[in-house]
Parts: structure tokens; C-alpha cells; sequence
């Protein structure tokens, strides 16, 4: 599975993000009239405090759009970790303006007084902001769910804790009202306004370090909790599985990355070996959504697997090929006779060199086995077909075909000889040809008699490349 960007998921992206900077830009203007108006730094801290989300909700609009634009030369896993950096750099700016508020509210509890009003401008103005970050909040998390995005997250976020935090700012106001009602003996409520203003602060401060340790876990790979277990668990559903290695996931940005490595036969061929890891990759893609899977195959042993099952796989390791693998077993040790095919372009000292190193690795992997023998064989030569003869008159060619089938019909179980193909090689003439025999006959049988039906033909006829028969049973 490789990257992809969605246009429609994009969008959706986008146009969250562009509302909430919309409703920032609302609720900051309307703070910082009203904060002024009244005198409230409560209010005057909720203003401070839109107009960071106002910033946060621009990084978070231009972030959500660069995240989205495809790998490049320069950026070969994506842009999506500049979400992550957009969060970072949020979490920054809050505690920047926690700071100042803090610095203040310390300033009017202790050093100095001011004049609040607790008109019905200062509630109406809180009261409005709670119902605009209460549709915020929704929307943005909503998009944050479907499209995975950590910085629409951070901005829900942000608009979760500006409901609680306005909330705290109304109790606050709502004590200075009191004791502007209540006599000079209820004075101390005044201070309620910079209490306010200091839960506020505090409020932000706990979400500003909650979002800002997630931003960095994920600039710093830290896998996503729980994640690699799962991927785990599809990927060994999948059959063809024998076991696991190694199981790494990191995210950046709504994206995350899957690398795995899977145990297969080591038996499989190349292409079964490469299903299992197609299978494996379309499984764990549907379990993480946008991203980007790679599947690394580790040949392993079999459960039950035969010797001649395992002799084969340690040929194909050395990128040779065996053929009749015989075992003999003599008081509880094994001895393995077989057939090695090397490049026919190789000296025998070569071939010489490569067969012993297939019988040190039966070996080394086959504990049970004593002593390898090997048979080399050359691989049939390369095709060339410049030196390819002339094609056969028709005469000459039905000759040749007669004496084929005449030859055949000699070998005692063969018999109906059909289908007789002559083709020009490199060498000389290939021929394919048909037969017939019992069908109750034993398979090896039925090969020996191949056999010597080639080898009869090969004898008796010149200028033959190869010579190859199919023993079908007798209808």
C-alpha cells in the first residue's frame, strides 16, 4: 500500500479548519471589547485566549493543507508530521499566554485593584462564546475522528476547554456581581474575577502539556499504543503465516506506517511467497486506514516437512536445483544421495565447488543426515537462435517421425505413440511426443519407461537437442 491523498477527505479537512478560524477570529474581537468594557481579566484572559486559539486555528489551517499534498523527491514518507508540529507549536503559544495571565492574576489578588463591571454585557459575551466553542468542538472532532488528523484534534481540543474555561470566567463575574449587591463586608469576592482567571490559566496549562507530549511522541516515532499488537494479530490471520518477526508502526500526521517482517515455507515459491505478503498488506491497510505498509518475507521451515521438501530449499538458497533426492537410513543415520544441476558454462572444478557447498548446507541445516553425496548435472545451454538448423522437408520429417514411433512402440508398456513435435533448436531437432500406458501403473514406472524411451530415441537418432514424452493413460 502506498500513500494516497483523498480530494473529498481534503476538503472536508479544510473547510473544518477555515470555520474555526472563522468562529476564532468572532469570539476574540467580542472578548476584547467586552474585556475592556468591564474591566474583567477573566474576560480579558478569555479574549487572550481566543486570540491564541485564532493563531492555533490559522497554524492548523495552513498545517491541515501542507499535510495533505503527496511524497515529493524531498519528502519521501509525506508531509504529515507538520500536524504534529502545528500541535507543538499551539502548545507553545498557550503557555506563553498562561504565563501573562498568571503574572496578572497574582498582580490583582495581592498588588493592586481594579474596577471590574459585571454588566450583562460581560455574561452575554461568555455565554455566546460557550455556545459557539460547544459547535466547534463537535464539528472539529468529528472531522478529527474520520480523517485522523492530530491538529484538528488540537483545535477541538482547545474549543473543549474554552467551554470549561468560560464557564469558570461566569462563576467569576457572577461573585463580583454578588458582591457589588452584597455590602463592602462581601468585598473580597471581587477577587473572584482573578481567581478565575487563574483556573483558567491552569485549565490550559494541563491541556497545552497533554497536547504537547502527544505532538512530540509522534515527531519522535513513539509507537501509537496498542497499535502494533493489533497489526500482529491481522497479520497472523492471514494464511500462509508460519510466525512473526519484527513489528515497528510510527504516525505522522493522519498517516501511519507499517513495517513488518512474516515467516513463510521456505518452500513457497517466489510468487506464493509473494501473495502471502500481498495478502498480509491488504489486511493490516484496511486496519489502519491512510498509510503506508511494508511486508518483508522470512523463509522458515515447515512443520512436517520432508527431507527432500528440505534439501530442495536449501538448493534454492544456493540458487541451484536438485532433482531425485534419495535418503537411506543405516542404523539411525541418514545418508542423502541426489542430483545437482549447475550453469553448464562452468569448469568442473567450479560445478565441484558448488556441489560441496550444497552438501555442507544439507549438513548444517539437516542434523539427522551423516554423510551428502551429490550427481552433477549441466543445466540445458542457453537458446540461440542463430545457430538453429533448417526446418525438415516434408519427406525427411515424416521419416523421422516414423522412426520415433517405431522406436516407442518398442519399449514393453508403451504403446499409441501420438502428437510427435518436431522443432528446431540450438543444437539440433526437439522432440515432444505422446504416449500411452496403463493407468493402473505406478508413476515411477511410468517415468523409468519415459526414460528409456529417450534414451533409446537419443541412441538411435542424430541431430536431436532434447527429447521429451508425456505418458498419458490409456482411455
Amino acid at each position: 500500500m502506498t500513500l494516497a491523498t483523498d480530494p473529498h477527505a481534503e476538503k472536508e479537512k479544510r473547510d473544518a479548519a477555515l470555520s474555526s478560524v472563522t468562529g476564532a477570529v468572532f469570539l476574540t474581537a467580542l472578548k476584547v471589547v467586552v474585556g475592556i468594557m468591564t474591566g474583567s481579566l477573566g474576560i480579558l484572559a478569555e479574549a487572550i485566549h481566543s486570540g491564541l486559539d485564532l493563531v492555533a486555528a490559522l497554524v492548523t489551517f495552513f498545517a491541515v493543507r501542507i499535510s495533505d499534498q503527496p511524497p515529493d523527491e524531498r519528502h519521501q514518507y509525506g508531509h504529515g508530521k507538520v500536524e504534529n508540529l502545528s500541535a507543538l507549536i499551539e502548545t507553545l503559544l498557550l503557555l506563553i499566554t498562561c504565563v501573562w495571565i498568571i503574572y496578572e492574576a497574582i498582580q490583582r489578588l495581592f498588588f493592586k485593584t481594579v474596577e471590574i463591571e459585571a454588566s450583562i454585557w460581560a455574561f452575554l459575551v461568555m455565554a455566546i462564546s460557550i455556545v459557539v466553542d460547544i459547535t466547534r468542538s463537535r464539528m472539529l472532532y468529528a472531522a478529527a475522528r474520520k480523517h485522523n488528523s492530530q491538529a484538528l484534534e488540537a483545535d477541538a481540543l482547545h474549543f473543549s476547554t474554552d467551554i470549561w474555561s468560560s464557564s469558570v470566567v461566569i462563576v467569576g463575574l457572577g461573585l463580583v456581581w454578588l458582591a457589588q449587591r452584597l455590602g463592602r463586608e462581601w468585598a473580597w469576592l471581587v477577587k473572584a474575577d482573578a481567581v478565575a482567571a487563574l483556573v483558567v490559566a491552569g485549565i490550559v496549562i494541563w491541556v497545552s502539556l497533554q497536547l504537547g507530549r502527544r505532538a512530540v511522541s509522534v515527531l519522535l516515532d513513539e509507537a501509537p499504543s496498542g497499535l502494533a499488537d493489533k497489526v500482529a494479530a491481522e497479520a497472523t490471520q492471514v494464511s500462509g503465516v508460519q510466525g512473526l518477526g519484527p513489528v515497528r508502526v510510527r504516525q505522522a500526521g493522519a498517516h501511519v506506517f507499517v513495517d513488518l517482517t512474516v515467516d513463510v515455507d521456505r518452500g513457497a515459491s517466489l510468487e506464493g511467497a509473494h501473495q502471502v505478503a500481498e495478502a498480509v498488506d491488504r489486511r493490516i491497510s484496511k486496519l489502519i486506514g491512510q498509510g503506508d505498509v511494508v511486508v518483508h518475507v522470512d523463509p522458515v521451515r515447515r512443520s512436517g516437512e520432508n527431507l527432500a521438501q528440505a534439501v530442495s530449499a536449501v538448493s534454492s538458497r544456493l540458487g541451484l536445483r536438485t532433482h531425485e533426492v534419495h535418503a537411506h537410513e543405516v542404523g539411525g543415520d541418514y545418508f542423502v544421495d541426489l542430483h545437482v544441476e549447475v550453469p553448464a558454462d562452468l569448469t568442473l572444478g567450479e560445478a565441484h565447488d558448488r556441489a560441496s557447498q550444497l552438501e555442507e548446507a544439507v549438513l548444517a541445516d539437516l542434523s539427522q543426515v551423516s554423510e551428502v553425496h551429490s550427481h552433477i548435472e549441466p543445466l540445458p545451454a542457453a537458446v540461440t537462435p542463430a545457430n538453429r538448423p533448417a526446418a525438415l522437408s516434408t519427406t525427411d520429417e515424416n521419416e523421422l517421425r516414423a522412426r520415433i514411433e517405431a522406436i516407442v512402440d518398442r519399449v514393453p508398456g508403451l504403446d499409441g505413440v501420438h502428437g510427435i513435435h518436431l522443432r528446431p533448436a540450438a543444437d539440433g531437432y526437439d522432440v515432444v511426443l505422446h504416449c500411452n500406458a496403463d493407468p493402473d501403473m505406478p508413476v515411477a514406472q511410468a517415468h523409468r519407461l519415459a526414460e528409456a524411451a529417450e534414451k533409446s530415441i537419443h541412441a538411435q537418432v542424430g541431430g536431436l537437442s532434447q527429447v521429451l514424452i508425456h505418458v498419458e493413460p490409456h482411455e
